[in-house]
């Protein structure tokens, strides 16, 4: 890549297909500077890009080709306010879970005490994390079935200073004998063969696929939660974009009462949950 200026260096990410914010992004990341240095950018466009971040440029851009998420290539995402640290072994923070958090928040506003969360399937913690910045007051825990994910989600934890109880294990046997509040849970929801997988290599497949209709984990949730719930307690889930008929079914099926659906800033029925009752 013939890459003497920055401007030369944006021209061609760009002639090679890169979208300008990502060509940006990658030329910020490659001077190791911030990423909200853009205006920066556009007042030293003529500067010389030395041969060390020629080099850290090209291998960014390798990595951005084959499909790498940008928030892989800086190291972090911000999620509801908040910049969480990711990689690998973790599901990049999407803008659309920002619902579920906001539905949550909502939850925990109805409790008449300081109320007892959990997130299920936590990643990078971002949900769990989100709420506890949120309402301090509340207790909050989160589990994962991938100790690799809850090392990254305790190391954010530490780092932005919230308490968050983690617990390995698979959905709620993580947790025995415990009872919340409230249960909120992002879980894997796409199904096997469904083609948007294939730009989703480069993140955690046992975070992404759940069966051959994407619903398994989430049968698995609903049908347990109960246990897990005091009455009155709240479950909450985030799912695909075609699926919140057969959620709220699920639910139905279960005996939550209050069934209902969220939509994202697109108007797509983004999570769907319910509340077990107080009496049965």
């Amino acid at each position: 890549m013939t890459m003497n200026t920055l401007r030369a260096a944006l021209d061609q990410l760009q002639r090679e297909g890169l979208e300008r914010l990502d060509a940006q992004m990658l030329l910020l990341l490659a001077l190791q500077r911030p990423a909200y240095d853009r205006a920066w950018l556009l007042a030293h466009d003529g500067d010389a890009l030395d041969t060390d971040a020629r080099a850290r440029l090209d291998a960014l851009r390798q990595r951005r080709v084959r499909g790498e998420p940008m928030a892989y290539l800086r190291g972090d995402q911000e999620f509801f306010g908040l910049q969480l640290q990711v990689d690998e072994r973790v599901l990049v923070p999407r803008p659309d879970t920002e619902t579920l958090v906001a539905w949550a928040l909502e939850v925990i506003d109805s409790c008449s005490h300081a109320a007892h969360v959990l997130d299920l399937g936590t990643g990078s913690g971002a949900i769990a994390l989100a709420l506890k910045s949120q309402r301090p007051r509340s207790h909050v825990s989160a589990s994962d079935a991938s100790h690799a994910a809850l090392t990254v989600a305790q190391a954010n934890a530490k780092r932005l200073g919230l308490p968050v109880d983690f617990h390995a294990g698979h959905w709620l046997d993580a947790v025995p004998q415990q009872r919340f509040d409230l249960l909120v849970t992002n879980p894997p929801y796409i199904a096997e063969g469904d083609p948007h997988l294939a730009v989703l290599t480069h993140e955690p497949r046992s975070a992404l696929t759940a069966g051959p209709d994407g619903l398994d984990d989430i049968r698995t949730l609903v049908t347990t939660a109960p246990g897990s719930l005091h009455p009155g307690g709240w479950l909450l889930i985030e799912h695909g974009h075609d699926q919140a008929n057969a959620v709220r079914a699920l639910l139905h099926a279960a005996g939550f009462d209050k069934i209902g659906s969220r939509t994202d800033l697109a108007g797509i029925e983004r999570c769907s949950g319910g509340q077990w009752p107080l009496r049965r």
